[in-house]
């Protein structure tokens, strides 16, 4: 449910990035806040303790109960060794950042910016990396995240690609459920191309044609 649940943050952050109508933003961010406060609810109800972070910054206090505002917006280049993430923000203290850097997986967040709190995170990365020797650096006005490569050479892109099964719609509704209203609001606020894209993605996922309903889209 955990694993479920993260990979539906990727996909909505992923739509997020490429979404241009403010109407499908706000859904899409409506849906990605209400996710991230049913992962952290599960995470207390669970007890789990929230590892500490390994990073060169100043790790700031944990509190469940913060929101963030996903920045699902940046850029990244690479060599052969490492990979650097760009994230335009400004106003951030060094010392207000809690890091959390996995081998596959990295969980930035930036607490008090103006008033706000921000997080970068990539659930499940294209490659693994090290990450004892991940950093975070603060600019005037950007953030720089280097992820260090476990293994040399070319990454084709930072997400993971897998295929998904299709959703069995006959057993009990489960939270995430709430997707499939956000896909049919964003069709219903699209233009005519991208209410071709979304029906012919469930035409196929209905069909079996495809496994992933949002594959079309993207």
């Amino acid at each position: 449910m955990a694993e479920d649940l993260a990979l539906d943050l990727e996909e909505l952050r992923q739509l997020q990035s490429i979404a241009k109508r403010p109407r499908v933003l706000s859904l899409i961010s409506s849906e990605i806040s209400n996710l991230e406060k049913l992962q952290t609810s599960k995470e207390v109800a669970a007890g789990s303790q929230i590892p500490t972070p390994i990073s060169t910054s100043v790790k700031a206090p944990i509190n469940p109960a913060l929101s963030y505002v996903t920045l699902a917006s940046f850029s990244w280049d690479q060599d052969n060794d490492k990979v650097k993430i760009y994230v335009s923000l400004e106003g951030v203290d060094q010392e207000k950042i809690q890091t959390e850097f996995k081998p596959t997986s990295f969980d930035v967040k930036f607490h008090d910016v103006q008033g706000k709190n921000y997080r970068c995170a990539i659930p499940k990365l294209n490659k693994e990396i090290v990450p004892e020797k991940c950093k975070v650096l603060v600019k005037p006005t950007r953030v720089i995240i280097t992820l260090f490569k476990a293994s040399k050479g070319n990454w084709s892109d930072l997400h993971y690609k897998e295929d998904k099964l299709t959703p069995n719609l006959d057993k009990e509704r489960d939270p995430m459920a709430g997707i499939m209203d956000l896909m049919k609001n964003m069709y219903e606020e699209g233009d005519e191309d991208m209410k071709r894209t979304i029906a012919k993605a469930w035409t196929d996922a209905r069909s079996g044609k495809t496994a992933d309903p949002l594959k079309g889209y993207r």
